[in-house]
């Protein structure tokens, strides 16, 4: 009998262990979490257009911006001029261009990622280069 309840004793303290190290973590803010991706870059002249051959991918900070990633480890972030507060990490970005560039006032659709209903859009701002600081 002491057995089973050392081993049940034991069973609620790892259990316990592994809920706490499995908590979710405290989720940063739009703002926090642009600024922390791109700490240790500086910020270039904005340009109002980027040639989509040039863009190898992009990610959603939430309520904040549109992150394109470019080649050499480059970011262009893009701020929308409306819509902005709409954003959900989870978003799919629908984007309808007319040409070989993505330029700022376009709009971009924004798709729910379950449904792919859209849920609304976006119009894009300047688009601002930010590169690694070289050391």
């Amino acid at each position: 009998m002491r057995g089973l309840a050392r081993s049940l004793t034991l069973a609620a303290i790892l259990a316990a262990a592994a809920s706490a190290s499995a908590a979710p973590r405290e989720r940063l803010s739009g703002e926090a979490e642009l600024a922390q991706r791109l700490e240790g870059r500086v910020a270039g002249k904005p340009v109002a257009c980027v040639s989509l051959s040039d863009i190898q991918g992009s990610e959603i900070i939430e309520g904040v911006a549109i992150v394109y990633h470019l080649p050499g480890n480059q970011l262009l972030v893009n701020r929308p001029r409306g819509g902005a507060s709409s954003l959900r990490e989870d978003d799919v970005l629908l984007t309808k261009t007319y040409g070989n560039q993505l330029c700022a006032p376009e709009t971009v659709q924004l798709l729910d990622s379950i449904s792919h209903f859209p849920r609304g859009f976006v119009s894009l701002g300047p688009f601002v280069p930010y590169s690694k600081v070289k050391r």
